[in-house]
């Protein structure tokens, strides 16, 4: 054997079977969605019928935003496997202009074809893995059951003995050999209808996609420099200043350590005491980087914990299933961080509230108070450093703060992995 072959053939069998086990994760999502797409195949039918006798044309407006509610959600759960798709423009709810929608024909093919073949696939994908583990596991299903299991998943008659056991098991080394080398090509089959379909169509304008990318990623860049302004001011004006401070009252202490111990030891006192509030600040510049408690107990803890120390009481609700991707929830919780401050500094609020929920691949973030209004991006709060926090993730951030309140400030994040 050449050095190295055992190796490369190991990490070949490990690639395979990494690529087979996020196959059939995506197939098991678009399983999911099928059947999402099953059922309102079947309302938008009847929402048709229903449209001769006039009632349908009240529910059209619905079906349509369900439709397109369901195809973000597709493209979302493909970009998180690392299909991306670019969106179209957002199109529209009425009936008389969806009819003539370039992308609402191209959503409603996708929907037909997703709800058959989409479903087809992705119970393939299900029930490949499941034949498979019951199948290698035959022999001890025989062996615990009392009666034996029945029959293999392709029918064939129950063993009468340990041999014959063991030879109905290799059928399942050949299953899992059989979603080893099809998964994969499953798992593109079930995505490239989305592909085609889901994708903004040739002759749509993107000039103003990329204009708002352009402004995005400037907006991202003009931020991480205020950031790192903020950060060395922090550092120059406060924690070298400490520092400065400790190494004189140092060098003083030892000069007079000789012929004044009681000087020296005042010195000291006051160096430690420097040194402390030095570490104090350090500490405070690296939570403003990124909380520790972050990374501790997720984005839940981090918000209970801003909520417990706001000098308005706040109430928080946060219901997120699982953890987003670590740049998103550092965003949102400097966001809550900012609205907090600027709802003790200048609202007069006597109560807050914090709302925060995941869902279809998005953050969505509701922070209210009853203050007395008012809020302006231009007064100097804060709020255009947080619009562009959340621009860089091609987030949308919706300020409603008229005179005498309330405040409610909303941010939708995309938290795709």
């Amino acid at each position: 054997m050449r050095p190295g072959s055992g190796q490369s053939w190991k990490e070949a069998v490990g690639g395979a079977v990494s690529a087979a086990l996020a196959a059939l994760r995506q197939l098991a999502g678009g399983f999911g969605t099928a059947l999402l797409a099953l059922a309102l195949l079947a309302l938008l039918a009847l929402t048709a019928v229903a449209c001769l006798a006039g009632v349908g044309l009240l529910l059209a407006p619905a079906m349509l935003r369900a439709l397109h509610a369901l195809t973000r959600r597709e493209r979302a759960r493909l970009s998180r496997r690392g299909v991306e798709i670019v969106a179209p423009d957002p199109a529209p709810t009425r009936l008389r202009l969806a009819l003539a929608d370039d992308t609402t024909r191209r959503e409603l093919r996708w929907l037909t074809v997703h709800a058959t073949f989409g479903l087809l696939t992705g119970l393939t994908g299900v029930l490949l893995p499941a034949v498979a583990v019951q199948d290698t596991t035959y022999p001890l299903l025989w062996l615990i059951s009392p009666l034996g299991p029945t029959s293999t998943s392709l029918g064939f008659a129950a063993a009468d003995s340990w041999a014959q056991a063991c030879l109905a098991s290799l059928l399942g080394v050949g299953w899992i050999a059989v979603v080893l080398g099809l998964a994969p090509g499953l798992a593109r089959l079930q995505s490239r209808p989305a592909v085609r379909l889901l994708a903004a169509g040739p002759g749509t304008d993107l000039s103003l996609r990329i204009a708002e990318l352009t402004a995005t990623r400037a907006a991202a860049l003009d931020a991480h420099a205020v950031e790192l302004r903020r950060i060395e001011r922090s550092l120059h004006d406060g924690t070298q200043n400490r520092l400065v401070s400790v190494t004189v009252l140092l060098g003083a202490a030892r000069r007079m350590v000789a012929r004044d111990p009681a000087g020296a030891g005042e010195l000291l006192e006051r160096a430690q005491s420097a040194a402390e509030q030095a570490l104090s600040e350090l500490r405070a510049v690296a939570r403003g980087i990124l909380p520790p408690v972050l990374a501790d107990r997720g984005l839940t803890g981090a918000l209970s914990g801003l909520a417990a120390n706001s000098a308005v009481p706040c109430r928080t609700d946060v219901d997120l299933p699982e953890r987003c991707p670590a740049s998103v929830e550092a965003s949102a919780y400097f966001v809550v961080a900012e609205a907090l401050t600027n709802i003790a500094k200048h609202s007069g609020a006597t109560r807050a509230a914090v709302a925060v929920r995941s869902r279809g691949g998005r953050l969505l973030l509701r922070v209210e108070d009853d203050g007395r209004g008012g809020a302006d991006e231009a007064g100097g709060s804060g709020l255009t450093g947080v619009r562009r926090r959340i621009a860089a993730h091609d987030g949308v951030l919706r300020l409603t703060s008229p005179h005498g309140g309330p405040t409610v400030l909303e941010v939708d994040f995309p938290c795709g992995s």
